[in-house]
């Protein structure tokens, strides 16, 4: 059984950086399409951020393209996620995803439906 642990969260004041880890436990010989989604109160969880199996494929949801940076290291089962220049928007809580398909290495998937695990998520706090 999969499971993702997602640490990093905080307090941070507006224009900080943070990053977010996202370990994968079980099957950690398989790498597989991973993805980082928040939610903000009141509001449905959206998709941030996602990479391939391979690593060299990224796709990120606009109001993000240019401060934050998803990546997955090559000696380890887990993605990251850089945030720079945050703003009170950014604050939410943020999840990292799995998406359990052994296909295509270049595939990134933005649609939460496409995700099989979930992690329990870590809380970024931006104050103005």
């Amino acid at each position: 059984q999969i499971q993702l642990v997602e640490s990093g969260g905080g307090l941070v004041q507006a224009g900080d950086s943070l990053r977010l880890s996202c370990a994968v436990h079980g099957q950690t010989f398989t790498r597989y399409a991973m993805g980082w989604f928040r939610q903000a109160p009141g509001k449905e969880r959206e998709f941030v951020a996602a990479i391939s199996r391979s690593g060299e494929a990224t796709q990120y949801v606009d109001s993000v393209e240019d401060r934050f940076t998803i990546s997955r290291p090559s000696d380890k089962n887990a993605v990251y996620l850089q945030m720079n220049n945050l703003t009170p928007e950014d604050a939410a809580v943020y999840y990292c995803g799995l998406v359990a398909k052994t296909g295509e290495p270049y595939v990134v998937y933005v649609g939460r439906g496409a995700y099989d695990f979930w992690g329990q998520g870590t809380q970024v706090i931006v104050s103005s």
